[in-house]
């Protein structure tokens, strides 16, 4: 006999089909994340402190999760409980870009509890519990955003956070392998691994994320997970916001920053599509290309 779903009931409410915004760093979660944070009725959390431990753990070391789906799925289960509370205090725990979108400043919530009809998260690193989400929540949505992994690339080089995980220590292969985080897959890629520039490395990284979220849409039926192109969603707001809003059952708001009259007037030129093209120097352009070349094009970034 299956066993019966587990109902998770945060401020007085069922839990019912919560959206997770899956994607390797700085591929744009966080500006779906937004779109959904700014229309009625979604109660969406990035990066609070309850679920960041959890998800990190989890990313750091596969090992204890791994082959344990219904404790994993339980941790993050009270994770989310905690995280989805709304309290005068609590988001004070979230991040500053979670707390930015929802308009807070000081104490205070980003939204009324009467107000909350669904939940969700778009955490940074929350792809490498996907699985668990779903076996967390089984009438889960996940919405999966690609960026060209040039660009990604760029953007890990120049964040001191995510570049904090490449640091002497921080990579676990010894005892950890295969390391989904890391994109280490094979005995190849571990034995590679030490002699990879920062920018290969980072190549792993998004290469990892995109093999491991076409497993999942090998895995899951499409009115459970959908992908969106980072750049589609820039170019073409208000059709990704049908799309995504099709998917969740609710209406969503178009995400800020790209016009498809005005072109990406208003994005930072980091954030602009083809931004590789003058971060990167041809050595680390080199050095993507050996690693993650095949994948570029694989899923449509060749040119």
């Amino acid at each position: 006999m299956a066993p019966r779903p587990h109902i998770l009931v945060v401020n007085g409410r069922k839990v019912r089909e919560p959206i997770f915004i899956i994607g390797a760093p700085h591929s744009g979660a966080d500006l779906l994340a937004r779109a959904l944070k700014r229309s009625p009725g979604f109660h969406v959390t990035m990066g609070q402190g309850s679920v960041l431990g959890v998800v990190h753990a989890f990313a750091q070391s596969p090992s204890i999760h791994r082959g344990r789906g219904e404790a994993a799925a339980t941790v993050l289960r009270d994770a989310f409980a905690q995280a989805w509370q709304v309290t005068a205090h609590a988001c004070l725990t979230c991040s500053p870009a979670c707390r930015e979108a929802g308009g807070v400043n000081g104490a205070g919530a980003c939204i009324a509890e009467r107000d909350i009809v669904r939940y969700g998260d778009a955490s940074p690193d929350l792809m490498y519990c996907a699985e668990e989400l779903v076996d967390a929540f089984a009438d889960a949505r996940l919405v999966q955003i690609v960026r060209d992994g040039r660009d990604v690339v760029a953007a890990m080089l120049a964040d001191t956070e995510v570049m904090a995980w490449f640091k002497p220590g921080a990579a676990k292969l010894d005892s950890e392998f295969p390391h989904p985080f890391f994109g280490v897959e094979t005995a190849a890629d571990l034995a590679a691994w030490p002699g990879l520039s920062l920018a290969g490395k980072c190549a792993m990284r998004w290469r990892g994320s995109v093999r491991a979220m076409a497993r999942l849409r090998s895995r899951l039926a499409a009115e459970q997970l959908t992908t969106l192109r980072y750049e589609q969603v820039l170019r073409e707001p208000e059709a990704a916001a049908a799309a995504i809003s099709g998917f969740v059952g609710a209406r969503v708001r178009p995400v800020a920053g790209g016009d498809r009259r005005r072109g990406l007037a208003g994005l930072p030129p980091a954030a602009a599509p083809g931004a590789w093209r003058r971060a990167l120097s041809t050595q680390q352009m080199a050095d993507v290309e050996q690693v993650a070349g095949n994948d570029l094009r694989r899923v449509g970034y060749g040119g």
